[in-house]
């Protein structure tokens, strides 16, 4: 890596607010993938779009957003990174306005493709730079930064996005990036000079390789999101998308471990600590992605909520997030990250746990002491990751590999939520069926039940038994189907506890980094 020439090293007050600055970006940039989930009703009926349209403004986001993250290093290279978080705020803004401008479903979803694609730069970026500017300690202040920006800003996603939906219109989810994108635009390529750009490296770039991996991880996305909808491979496009995944990233692996300059640094995977921090950062985007998935689903299909209703509810994670910021970075200084990393995914898994016992009537008081658990965990599970990780890597190689390790946080969360669908749809029916075996004329409760609803429907339909039944049926299949779906989120909660615990296990088998030994970034060349 290398600085721009003649300029001197700036002081660590500029540095901090270059930084900060970046940090605008990335919250915006990860915001918008969960800020329109309480709100796609309002968005579908804005452009006369049905549910399963509107699914995909913001699939086609994370789609765009995936493929481009780890290209990012590459760019940052080519480009220097200051021009290339410039360029990308510039797109993150336009493509944001463009989106509150949509005049037709079709334009949404391009607009949203566009906005997830000009803005997932600028999220590996920010882990490079803070690394580069600071060293020792202050990495753990870093860290904790990052970290909770990456876990908190999905988090609030579906608070923000359903207070700003019910009190303005879903237009402005996307006009509020406007001022913090231009804030961002002017500010970073006047303060941010780590880099130089090296134009070089568009002669012999590995095209092949970036053409292998947008297809891999294009399709991959695809096959994700629209696999638990449309039952897997009886879908004859899911089925394809698949093959078409699976044989390109066969050949994008083959193409990276071959090429002599790819644009993925897989060699980084020999390290340990990188392979294993991948994994980690794998878990905690399942855990995180899931979750913000999960719970709103919960309360708006069972509970009935509207979207401010549970932005509230889930708001709590967020609080005991915030809370667990000054904790981590005094004990950062004194304890072994890993078994602080431990801590964070221990406690994860007991959030998840905690969930098991949820019933049909969850609100926001049955829902904080899994929340607190998740929310103060979340710092303690990423945090340390991203030192243990990133902190093991020579200079040079830390751009590139950036990128990767992002890339499996978000790919987590894909397939968090592509297995939750998958498991939501399989366990409801199974539930139901071991319910209804119960639902016969022995069962006292249930014929009470349906005598007391055929009177009233009878009474209120001038004694019209027919109808009066009809009544009763449907209310019984509506909280038997309730019950069972109860149930189901209570076992996606368990199979999200377990992979923590698994990853819990794991952390012993990281090596120990010293922060003291990270370059600064006059040493960075």
């Amino acid at each position: 890596m290398t600085t721009d020439a003649g300029a001197a090293e700036p002081s660590t007050a500029t540095k901090a607010f270059a930084f900060g600055t970046m940090c605008v970006g990335l919250f915006i940039a990860l915001l918008d993938i969960q800020i329109v989930s309480a709100s796609l009703k309002d968005i579908g009926g804005g452009l006369s779009a049905g549910p399963d349209e509107v699914t995909w403004v913001q699939t086609s986001y994370l789609i765009a957003e995936i493929v481009v993250i780890p290209l990012s290093g590459w760019l940052s290279r080519v480009m220097s990174t200051r021009w290339l978080f410039c360029v990308s705020a510039i797109g993150f803004t336009a493509s944001s306005v463009l989106c509150g401008l949509a005049w037709n479903i079709q334009s949404m979803i391009i607009f949203r493709a566009l906005q997830g694609f000009l803005g997932g730069s600028m999220i590996p970026t920010v882990f490079t730079t803070g690394f580069v500017y600071f060293r020792g300690h202050q990495r753990v202040y870093i860290a904790a930064i990052v970290g909770t920006i990456a876990s908190l800003a999905p988090t609030l996603g579906p608070t923000i996005g359903g207070w700003i939906t019910d009190n303005y219109s879903w237009h402005w989810l996307f006009f509020i990036n406007v001022v913090p994108g231009i804030f961002v635009a002017v500010v970073v390529p006047v303060l941010v000079r780590i880099d130089r750009p090296n134009l070089s490296l568009l002669k012999g770039a590995d095209y092949l390789g970036i053409v292998l991996l947008a297809v891999f991880l294009g399709c991959l996305e695809y096959t994700l999101e629209e696999g638990p909808r449309w039952e897997w491979f009886d879908d004859e496009t899911v089925r394809a998308t698949a093959w078409i995944s699976a044989l390109s990233g066969i050949a994008f692996v083959w193409r990276g471990l071959t090429f002599k300059h790819p644009v993925v640094d897989l060699r980084a995977l020999k390290s340990r600590n990188f392979a294993l921090g991948c994994l980690f950062s794998f878990v905690t985007g399942v855990g995180i992605f899931s979750t913000i998935y999960l719970t709103p689903l919960f309360l708006g299909r069972v509970r009935g909520f509207s979207a401010l209703d549970i932005g509230l509810a889930v708001f709590s994670t967020g609080v005991f997030q915030v809370m667990g910021i000054p904790v981590y970075t005094v004990l950062a200084k004194h304890i072994d990250l890993r078994w602080l990393m431990m801590f964070g995914l221990a406690c994860f898994a007991v959030g998840m746990w905690c969930f098991t016992p949820m019933t049909h009537d969850w609100g926001w008081r049955e829902l904080l002491l899994p929340q607190a658990f998740r929310g103060f965990a979340q710092l303690f599970a990423v945090a340390p990751a991203v030192t243990l990780t990133l902190g093991s890597l020579a200079p040079d190689r830390l751009k590139l590999a950036s990128g990767l390790f992002n890339l499996m946080r978000n790919l987590g969360g894909a397939i968090g939520i592509a297995g939750c669908g998958t498991l939501l749809n399989g366990r409801s029916n199974l539930h139901f069926q071991r319910l209804a075996e119960h639902l016969n004329a022995g069962n006292a409760s249930m014929v009470g039940l349906l005598q007391r609803v055929e009177a009233r429907d009878t009474a209120l339909r001038a004694g019209d038994a027919v109808v009066g039944h009809s009544a009763a049926l449907r209310q019984l299949w509506s909280l038997a189907w309730r019950e069972a779906q109860t149930q189901t989120y209570a076992d996606v909660f368990l199979v999200i506890a377990v992979c923590f615990v698994v990853a819990t296990m794991l952390v012993p088998a990281m090596r120990k980094v010293k922060a003291e030994a990270a370059p600064s970034t006059s040493e960075a060349h």
